[in-house]
C-alpha cells in the first residue's frame, strides 16, 4: 500500500474514531436526559441497577465497582440511596467481615424491569437510523478492532 494510500486511511479512521465518540456521547446524553426527566434517576443509578439485575444472586461491593469501573465511594453512594428507596439491601458476607454484597430487592427489580424496557426503547429510537443488518455488520467489525487490540496487548 503507498504511502498517500496509507495516510488516507489513517485520516479515515480518525475521523469514523470522532464520530464514535461524538455518537456516542450524543446517545448517552440523550439517555440521561429522558432517565432524569421521565424517571427522575441517573445514567449511572440505572447502571447499577443493571449490573444487580444481571446478578440476582448479589455482588459484593467491591466487584460492583470493578465491573461498573468506577470507585468504590461512587458505587457506596449510589447504592446508599438504592437501599433507602428500597430497591436494594446489602447483607455481610460470611467469612469476611468488611466486606458487604448488595442485591437489588423485589421492588428494585419491578422498578429496574420498567426502566430498562424504556431504555432499550429509547436505544432503538435513537438508532433508528441503522438497519439491523447494518448493526450487526457494524457490531462484528467492531468485535474485529477489540479482537485486534486484545492480542496487541
Amino acid at each position: 500500500m503507498s504511502v498517500d494510500v496509507q495516510a488516507k486511511a489513517g485520516k479515515t479512521r480518525l475521523r469514523l474514531w470522532l464520530k464514535l465518540l461524538k455518537t456516542s456521547n450524543a446517545v448517552e446524553t440523550a439517555l440521561r436526559d429522558r432517565l432524569r426527566t421521565e424517571f427522575g434517576t441517573t445514567l449511572p443509578r440505572f447502571d447499577v441497577m443493571a449490573a444487580l439485575a444481571r446478578s440476582p444472586e448479589g455482588l459484593k461491593m467491591s466487584e460492583l465497582s470493578r465491573r461498573l469501573r468506577v470507585s468504590n465511594g461512587n458505587v457506596t453512594g449510589i447504592v446508599d440511596r438504592l437501599e433507602v428507596e428500597g430497591h436494594a439491601e446489602r447483607h455481610a458476607v460470611a467469612g469476611d467481615r468488611r466486606a458487604m454484597e448488595v442485591r437489588l430487592t423485589g421492588k428494585g427489580r419491578a422498578h429496574f424491569d420498567t426502566l430498562a424496557t424504556a431504555h432499550e426503547a429509547w436505544v432503538n429510537e435513537l438508532m433508528g437510523a441503522i438497519t439491523e443488518a447494518e448493526a450487526a455488520r457494524i457490531m462484528e467489525d467492531l468485535d474485529s478492532v477489540a479482537r485486534d487490540l486484545e492480542e496487541k496487548r
